[in-house]
């Protein structure tokens, strides 16, 4: 398997899907988020998330720096672990952006972070070098795979983009979805 070419093709699929979805948002949506259920993102912390769901992810994986503080420091949680509710905080918790513009300006940068820690990691460490992932530390895998499950998370909250429009009434379709 090449994983270099694999994750390029994944990853410029991906993000040019996601940044022509979020085109079709407007700033007075940002606010909006579906009226049923609960613990829902606003659409403005929805597309903050797509802006760091892959690319800031990788980064992590290979270096090893998810921006927390580590165990012993100051601000870190007793004895290492970082409880579930740091890291899968409520939706009313999580951050904003402040425009549709700032959201694709913010897309576009996490895009060439993603491009560039493929080519830092190379195509040997995407292939043997076992990471886990701080949410789930005992299940260690191989880089590349999950760099992958990185794009993976873009595209299933660049679905829930599509369906936020679909519920907003927009005329979205499946060539949408798909950035065609």
């Amino acid at each position: 398997m090449n994983w270099t070419l694999l994750l390029n093709a994944s990853v410029e699929s991906t993000y040019k899907a996601t940044d022509g979805l979020m085109a079709m948002v407007g700033d007075a949506d940002l606010g909006w988020k579906p009226a049923s259920g609960r613990n829902w993102m606003t659409t403005g912390q929805l597309l903050m998330h797509l802006t760091n769901a892959c690319g800031f992810c990788c980064r992590g994986f290979l270096t090893g720096d998810w921006g927390m503080p580590e165990a012993g420091c100051e601000g870190a949680p007793e004895g290492g672990e970082i409880p579930m509710e740091a890291m899968l905080p409520p939706a009313e918790a999580l951050p904003t952006v402040a425009s549709v513009a700032e959201a694709r300006r913010l897309l576009a940068e996490d895009r060439l972070l993603a491009l560039a820690m493929i080519k830092e990691a190379g195509e040997g460490k995407l292939d043997t070098m076992l990471v886990a992932a701080p949410w789930c530390p005992n299940d260690a895998q191989p880089l590349g795979r999950q760099f992958l499950g990185m794009v993976g998370h873009l595209e299933s909250h660049k679905s829930q983009l599509f369906y936020y429009l679909k519920l907003m009434g927009r005329d979205v379709n499946t060539m949408h979805l798909w950035g065609m």
